[in-house]
């Protein structure tokens, strides 16, 4: 696979390559394609590398790639990022550098699959940047992000969407939906919102009045758009 576009820098969200389930290759290179920082995670380096990604940081406490220089002498430029602290995940350290670095969206692949415990936590811990930087995570099956308190969109009709509260949601209100809320609240382990859809094209609206509520615009089948 070629390496990333060079585009003005961090004008175009960053690209973090976590280390769960890979994704297909049209959504991994449409992605790189104008990402003009690439940070991969300790635990996926030899699987980026196999790939022929340029890389421009290495992020971890490389426990799993302790000869991680040599891994990337064919890289330069590259940064090593060393982060040891064991009470962050990888991801979490990975997103915190970007915010430093002045990013101010980010996307994510390789996030999800795999161990169930890394993906829950994945999803669910995005929402503690939510006002500092705009995430979105992929795989071929699902687009997840943070909704703002007032959110309009365009979907076609029957388009998938699910709404999943981190914790408790209240005051939700929806429109455009086949299962509309009505000053509802949404708990996690006990009523979610998911598996909803687009009841006719047209424009989606939701709005909330406490917590947070995560959005996943999903598909049966692979992204390819």
């Amino acid at each position: 696979m070629s390496s990333h576009h060079i585009v003005k820098d961090k004008q175009e969200p960053a690209l973090i390559i976590a280390n769960g389930e890979a994704c297909s290759y049209e959504l991994l290179s449409q992605l790189l394609e104008w990402s003009p920082t690439v940070v991969v995670l300790d635990g996926a380096i030899t699987r980026v590398l196999e790939l022929g990604i340029k890389v421009d940081v290495a992020l971890g406490d490389f426990d799993s790639a302790k000869n991680i220089e040599q891994l990337l002498a064919d890289q330069q430029p590259v940064k090593i990022v060393h982060t040891p602290d064991q009470n962050k995940t990888d991801l979490e350290k990975g997103i915190e550098h970007l915010i430093n670095e002045g990013h101010k969206a980010i996307n994510i692949l390789w996030a999800t699959g795999r161990r169930a415990d890394h993906t829950i936590s994945n999803i669910t811990n995005i929402v503690r940047y939510k006002l500092e930087v705009s995430i979105v995570l992929y795989d071929d099956y699902s687009k997840i992000f943070c909704l703002p308190k007032h959110f309009e969109k365009w979907y076609v009709k029957g388009f998938p969407i699910s709404l999943i509260p981190v914790g408790v949601v209240s005051g939700i209100h929806s429109s455009g939906l086949k299962y509309n809320l009505k000053n509802d609240t949404l708990t996690i382990g006990y009523r979610t919102g998911s598996s909803n859809e687009a009841e006719q094209e047209g424009v989606v609206k939701i709005s909330y009045e406490s917590g947070d509520l995560i959005m996943m615009e999903c598909h049966d089948r692979m992204l390819a758009e």
